[in-house]
Parts: structure tokens; C-alpha cells; sequence
């Protein structure tokens, strides 16, 4: 009797992690964000839904190419909570990537959503890596209305490997907030920096391309 009773209890334990491991569901029909508010909440503060009107649920010019003049000709477009108000809690996002030829996302990966992304012109190799032990990278090359999918929390990469064409994708991310974690950044460029005797027995470098490295970010 006693082993059911703490398995029950175990059950319910862990029952509250498994329902909010993702974006709250909204008890209303929609919670447009107000940007004016002070108070911080888990998301954002909804304004008065009386107050909703259509530009609250609108965001004009995806079909605009973003800048890809930099050093590594790419660039993402985020709709998100943040500039589509009416994404607030609804638990999802969309971004448009853009590459120049050779043009690469670098690897990187989001904390609270999963991203499925739909090549519209060009090609890319795209993979992720799985997680302790097996680190086992998957990929695969893109062409034209191919869809591939990146779990949660998952490092990945887009990377445009023709050389002559640019490239277009458009992403969906099952969080208003998905995050952006960028591995060599989160690495090489903290604020404070990570001490470099750290990384050089984490990497098995010697201090001085550390030290390099953390200047290039």
C-alpha cells in the first residue's frame, strides 16, 4: 500500500512540469500585449480586449528580403509577441531567414520552442545535434519546398551551401518567445567573459587562441 501511495504521489510530481513545459494556453480569446504596461508576468500584459483593434493582429512586409550584408549573410525577420502584439499568448512565432550565396546561420538553438522551417527558394544543408551520449548529428540538403523540422533545445544550422543564388526560408516556433541561444557567442562572448582557463581545458586549447577566440566576439 505504501508503494502505491509515494508512486501516485511521484506521478503527480511530475504531472505540473509536463503541462507547462510549453507556452501557457490563453483562458480568453486572445491577450493582445500592451507595450505600455510596468508589470512583468510570465509573457506579457494583455491590454483590454475592448480596446483590440486589426493592426493588434497584423504585421506588414515579410515578402521583404532582410539584409544579408555582413559576415555571415544571413538575416532573420522574428514576428513574434514582441512586434505582432496579438501573438501574445498563443504560443507561437514565424521568422524569415534569408542567405546570401555561402550565407549560414550559425549553430544555435532555442530554449522554448521546437522550429519547422520550409525552404521557398534556393537550397540549404540544414542539421541538428542530439544530446548526450550520442551527439549524433542529422542533416539533410534542402531544395525548394522541402520541410524540415528542429526539436526543442536541439543545437542547429542553415547553411547555404550554393554559391551563386541566395536563399529563402520561412520558420515556424511553437513559443511567442522562442529565444535565440548562438553556441559560439553564449561561449566565447559572455559579459563578464568565462575564465579562459575554463574554456582551454573544456576545448583543449591553449590559453592564447582562448583568448583570440573571445575577442572575435
Amino acid at each position: 500500500m505504501a508503494t502505491h501511495y509515494f508512486l501516485w504521489l511521484a506521478v503527480l510530481a511530475l504531472a505540473p512540469s509536463h503541462s507547462m513545459a510549453s507556452d501557457p494556453d490563453s483562458l480568453q480569446d486572445f491577450c493582445v500585449a500592451d507595450p505600455n504596461s510596468q508589470v512583468i508576468v510570465n509573457g506579457l500584459v494583455c491590454k483590454d480586449p475592448k480596446q483590440a483593434q486589426p493592426a493588434d493582429f497584423f504585421f506588414p512586409g515579410l515578402n521583404q528580403p532582410g539584409s544579408t550584408t555582413n559576415q555571415l549573410g544571413s538575416n532573420v525577420t522574428l514576428v513574434s509577441a514582441a512586434n505582432l502584439p496579438g501573438l501574445n499568448a498563443l504560443g507561437i512565432s514565424v521568422a524569415r531567414l534569408d542567405f546570401a550565396p555561402y550565407g549560414l546561420i550559425p549553430p544555435h538553438y532555442h530554449p522554448r520552442a521546437t522550429e519547422i522551417l520550409t525552404l521557398l527558394e534556393g537550397t540549404l544543408y540544414v542539421g541538428f545535434v542530439t544530446s548526450f551520449p550520442d551527439f549524433r548529428l542529422i542533416s539533410k540538403i534542402l531544395k525548394a519546398g522541402d520541410v524540415f523540422v528542429f526539436p526543442k533545445g536541439l543545437v542547429h544550422f542553415q547553411f547555404n551551401q550554393d554559391g551563386t543564388k541566395p536563399a529563402v526560408s520561412l520558420s515556424g516556433l511553437s513559443s511567442q518567445n522562442p529565444g535565440l541561444v548562438t553556441v559560439a557567442n553564449a561561449v566565447f562572448g559572455s559579459n563578464p567573459p568565462i575564465w579562459d582557463d575554463v574554456l582551454a581545458k573544456a576545448f583543449q586549447l591553449d590559453k592564447k587562441t582562448v583568448d583570440w577566440l573571445q575577442a572575435q566576439f
